[in-house]
């Protein structure tokens, strides 16, 4: 408050750009009755009316302001049209002057000249000085600019030519979104400082220039030699590989020591020849496909196929590179990468996502246009799948396949689903090489300090059409009339250099004549007869695991003493002395003690706890995520407990031991595709743990439907990629409606062949524990999908004693034990999961003879011999049913069907089902509970 009783808001402020407005107001009062305001504010204008600065006024409360700048032309009028004085005027227009700066920060991209193809832009008004009112004769005018460096005076030419040099020539860049100012400066601070331009030294240009050379030389040299064939060419784009060169050399100086790559099609033979190190020969072979008649397994297409390599820096640093394999639907391999690369940091103990770099190179459509993209950007900073930023790279072709971008995104730019993180995003004309190394050492520096995501959005071209044998001047005739008329990026890049003298004709033809001598020394390499094909072998981590048939895997002993079920039980009963359980928690770790003490059976969430716990204290990483795994969706689980007081958490299976190994149970965010596209990734690069991931329904896993079909079932017969991951998916019919019944198993025994898939529905909690202890004991790595129980998470049928743990093993398949004399049989049921339980109880309940039970555990690999020692109980010509809660066309019914008379055809087989639906169930409770009754009177022979 004033001394004079005025209110303090009346008082005369300091005066800068945000009290202006109010000053102005103050003035026009003031112009008009001085006595409307307070006397502080009568004294300061005043003294400005008489030229008297405000430090000589004698006033208690003047505010600290500089003397007035004479003015070099006509002071501006005031609100109410009286004339401001001098001082007033230069805040003003040094609140202009912060408004235009401003302005360039935020909206200088939209200018900037990042599109090779020149073609026009919009030039927002707020970046012109006139539309805050300045004239030619405020150019020579000095005003106060903020940096690192301190206060800087310049004037309004120098200030406006800094800006357009910083955000507006070859790079543009969006960063204001960033909340944290802290980060916004330091990215200011970067750029403002060298007008976000890079100062290369001459043998920085020259490797620019010889990789620029290898990548033009490499797509001529494709176009000669195979003309017409498909190879996706990076012609228009050949930045990326200077770009990528120059990544590699700086991740490998700050300290990065691997780096995954993953990218589509286009541009990818020239970036394993020129970046990954694959041997050109090996690519010349594979267009020639002389090795076709005696391969084995379906392959993949050439531009699909990954490398591994180990790149040696300027520096003397080694970086180990791969790049991942990769099938035609663009994105999906970005949480793939991502896993690989949280694997390989989790195995060398890098909690600090120092040591690993991802890099993911999109193409502008698919950026825009696939979701996968956004839950890939969102698990980049949650605590269970961060990898400590990844390096996104755009090639920016500025087209989808025939799509322009007006029909193919709502948004400015493809990139603009990024900004939904606080990163920055660069968006830089590919034909300025040099500005391309500017965005790349920026970003990296960024994701070095603040570990997170980096955007550069590379502008280029396609120069032909979406592969070789496509025209694209049918559907954009006047942009490829465009296109033709550019120079390479090589030669345009050249033409600068040898201007700027920084290279000599004769260097420049050496490196390419040398370019081209490689390649055709190579092509000639691969003509040769002797030539063969690398057959690589699993080697490193993978080398103690195999694929393959079914029919050669060892069996192991999953089994573990009854003392040590009850010790893991009891260990993980133990809570710090300070927890407080949750009230309701309190009976079920009551049961558990009763469990550990031999009291009670176990149920499906202690054998689980169980399998893990006896893994982890083995040795092997378990790794488990989901949405609301950590819980479980049906409250079963509660690996981790939360005290009900402070919040604070608690995992007891971190605590089992002293040695054991991590345990990582997570609750995933609100996506399918991308989180189980990063749990296979995972699995990649740790085959010996257990690495599942857990639909919250198995309905839900329709969602990631295409990690399912293109790399987990695939994976091994394109690529000869292993992987044990695990499906958990509850499944089962309970009248909880269509999307809450079925984890879709048909489709699972769909893909089903070659031995690719493990696909098992275990009926009790011992089974359960074998299934998962067998998966990672096994040197046998395949994937694993487990069709998991809900109802039976409680059921008192679904339980089991401690000697099934200590002597027991998986079965793939069970006999009945309450039907005697097998051969005077002559139906016999078979089924799976909780049907079996149903028919168990009516069965009990029926007077007279009832047909046997058969359990199917195992679906696939076929268990032949398992089944056929369990049959031969029955005399040849008994009736096998099958009984499924699905309806006919869903389940397993037409995969036995298909199966069956190959191996039990002296069995005839029919099927008790519900009737074949477009839909998995019925949304009406009674009905369900109408339709189950009738399945089970069906199936027993009493309808």
């Amino acid at each position: 408050m004033a001394e004079t009783g005025e209110n303090v808001t009346n008082a005369a402020p300091e005066l800068n750009s945000q009290s202006l407005g109010f000053a102005e107001q103050m003035f026009a009062k003031y112009a008009a009755d001085p006595q409307s305001v307070s006397p502080d504010w009568r004294d300061y204008f005043a003294a400005l009316s008489n030229g008297v600065s405000r430090s000589d006024t004698p006033t208690a409360h003047r505010p600290e302001v500089a003397k007035p700048a004479t003015p070099t032309a006509a002071p501006p009028n005031g609100r109410d049209g009286q004339p401001m004085p001098a001082e007033l005027e230069a805040a003003a227009k040094q609140e202009r002057i912060d408004q235009l700066i401003r302005n360039y920060r935020v909206r200088g991209h939209i200018c900037a000249d990042v599109d090779p193809l020149d073609r026009p832009r919009l030039h927002p008004p707020e970046l012109d000085p006139s539309f805050y009112g300045f004239t030619d004769a405020d150019y020579n005018r000095e005003f106060v600019t903020r940096s690192e460096r301190g206060v800087l005076r310049r004037t309004l030419r120098e200030i406006v030519a800094w800006l357009r040099n910083t955000y507006c020539r070859t790079i543009g860049v969006q960063f204001m979104h960033i909340d944290d100012l802290v980060v916004r400066e330091w990215l200011q601070n970067r750029m403002e400082e060298s007008e976000n331009h890079i100062k290369l030294s001459r043998e920085e240009q020259l490797r620019i220039l010889e990789r620029l050379t290898a990548a033009s030389v490499f797509e001529s040299f494709l176009e000669t030699k195979f003309t017409g064939a498909k190879s996706f060419s990076l012609a228009g784009a050949e930045s990326l590989i200077p770009l990528l060169d120059l990544a590699i050399e700086q991740a490998g100086a700050d300290g990065v020591q691997e780096i995954v790559l993953a990218m589509a099609h286009r541009g990818r033979l020239n970036v394993l020849a020129n970046v990954i190190g694959k041997s050109p020969r090996e690519i010349f072979r594979e267009f020639q496909d002389l090795e076709s008649a005696g391969r084995t397994g379906p392959g993949d297409v050439k531009y699909h196929l990954g490398y591994s390599s180990d790149w040696t820096t300027a520096g003397g640093e080694k970086v180990h590179l791969s790049l991942s394999f990769n099938p035609s639907h663009l994105e999906y391999v970005n949480p793939v990468a991502m896993g690989r690369m949280r694997a390989k940091q989790d195995r060398y103990g890098d909690a600090q996502r120092k040591r690993g770099l991802v890099i993911l190179m999109h193409g502008d459509a698919a950026f825009s246009g696939e979701g996968v993209v956004q839950e890939c950007l969102n698990l980049s900073e949650l605590p269970g799948y961060r990898v400590g930023g990844t390096l996104h790279v755009v090639i920016n072709n500025q087209i989808g396949f025939t799509t322009n971008t007006d029909e193919a995104r709502s948004s400015v730019y493809s990139t603009d689903v990024a900004k939904m993180l606080q990163i920055p995003i660069f968006h830089v004309n590919g034909e300025d090489p040099e500005a391309v190394a500017q965005t790349v050492r920026l970003g990296l520096d960024f994701r070095k300090e603040f570990q997170r995501d980096v955007v550069i959005d590379m502008y280029a071209y396609r120069l032909r059409g979406h592969n070789e044998g496509d025209d694209p001047s049918y559907t954009q005739p006047l942009l490829y009339k465009n296109i033709a008329k550019q120079c390479s990026v090589r030669d345009g890049y050249l033409r600068r250099l040898l201007t700027l003298k920084g290279v000599t004709p004769e260097e420049a033809e050496k490196i390419e004549v040398d370019a081209c001598a490689r390649l055709e020394k190579e092509f000639a390499a691969a003509r040769s007869k002797d030539y063969q094909l690398s057959n690589p072998t699993p080697t490193g981590f993978w080398a103690d695991f195999h694929g393959g048939p079914w029919g050669d895997v060892a069996d192991v002993d999953t089994a573990i003493s009854s003392e040590r079920v009850k010790s893991l039980l009891e260990t993980q009963t133990n809570l710090p002395e300070d927890f407080h359980l949750h009230p309701k928690l309190t009976r079920a770790l009551d049961r558990r003690r009763e469990m550990a003490a031999g009291k009670r059976p176990l149920d499906w969430s202690a054998a689980e706890a169980v399998a893990l716990a006896s893994l982890a204290d083995e040795g092997f990483r378990v790794r488990i995520s989901g949405q609301d795994t950590a819980r479980g969706t049906f409250s079963q689980r509660h690996a981790v407990l939360h005290d009900f007081e402070t919040g604070r958490t608690f995992m007891p299976l971190r605590h089992v031991s002293p040695n054991q190994a991590p345990v990582e149970i997570i609750n995933s965010p609100l996506s399918e595709v991308a989180v189980l596209g990063y749990e296979y990734g995972y699995s990649l690069d740790c085959p010996e743990g257990l690495v599942a991931w857990e639909a919250q329904f198995g309905d839900f896993v329709n969602a990631a439907q295409v990690v399912i079909d293109q790399f987990i079932a695939s994976a091994e017969a394109k690529w000869r990629r292993l992987s044990g991951v695990i499906l958990l998916l509850p499944h089962g019919f309970e009248g909880q409606g269509p999307e809450h019944s079925s984890a879709r198993l048909e489709r699972f025994l769909a893909l089903a062949a070659d031995d690719n898939l493990q696909v098992v529905y275990p009926t009790t909690p011992a089974q359960y524990f074998h299934c998962l202890r067998r998966q990672v004991l096994r040197r046998w790595r395949k994937p694993l999908v487990i069709m998991t129980p809900k109802s039976l998470l409680r059921h008192r049928e679904c339980q089991s004693v401690l000697d099934d743990f200590e002597t027991g093993r998986f079965q793939p398949v069970i006999i009945d034990s309450e039907r005697k004399n097998a051969k005077e049989t002559n139906r016999v049921l078979m089924c799976s999961g909780k049907v079996f339980y149903e028919l168990l109880e009516r069965r009990r309940e029926l007077a007279g003879p009832a047909p046997p039970i058969i359990r199917m555990e195992q679906f696939y690999p076929l268990p032949v011999e398992e089944l056929r020692g369990v049959l031969s109980r029955f005399a040849p010509g008994a009736q096998v049913a099958w009984v499924q809660e699905e309806p006919e066309n869903m389940g397993a019914w037409r995969f036995f069907r298909v199966h069956w008379d190959q191996f039990f055809s002296e069995y005839p087989l029919t099927c008790v089902s519900r009737p074949a639906s477009a839909s998995p169930a019925t949304g009406s409770k009674t009905a369900h509970e109408r339709e189950q009754k009738q399945l089970i009177e069906r199936a027993l022979g009493r309808e």
